[in-house]
């Protein structure tokens, strides 16, 4: 039996481990892991176009785009639900323009984050 002296969460615990296999035995080289690469960072924003943002008012989920990409869109048409507490806002445009999304469908946002941009 070897014992090991564990923390966790700030705690120390004695730790009694049994040894399983010949006792006379060498005991085996540890196993060598190849390096992995780090992940790649997530795919850079679009950059954002000139003309009025229209920003997220609280976190949640991008549910659906009710308009195309480039379409021409009127004040207060909606133009996307996001989902918020198992509920879907209808987000609505600040102005009349051409719309050009930021974020697409099943994307999470944080509240303020650019939706897309209306010029």
């Amino acid at each position: 039996m070897r014992n090991f002296i564990v923390t966790i969460d700030g705690k120390q615990y004695e730790v009694g481990v049994e040894e399983v296999g010949v006792a006379s035995a060498p005991a085996a080289p540890a196993p060598q892991i190849a390096a992995q690469p780090a992940p790649s960072a997530p795919a850079a924003p679009k950059s954002v176009a000139k003309g009025e943002k229209l920003v997220s008012p609280f976190p949640g989920l991008i549910k659906n785009l009710l308009v195309a990409e480039g379409a021409s869109v009127k004040k207060d048409q909606p133009v996307l639900v996001l989902e918020a507490m198992k509920m879907d806002n209808d987000i609505t445009a600040p102005c009349d323009g051409k719309i050009s999304f930021v974020v697409a469908k099943g994307a999470n946002v944080e509240s303020g984050a650019t939706l897309a941009v209306i010029g």
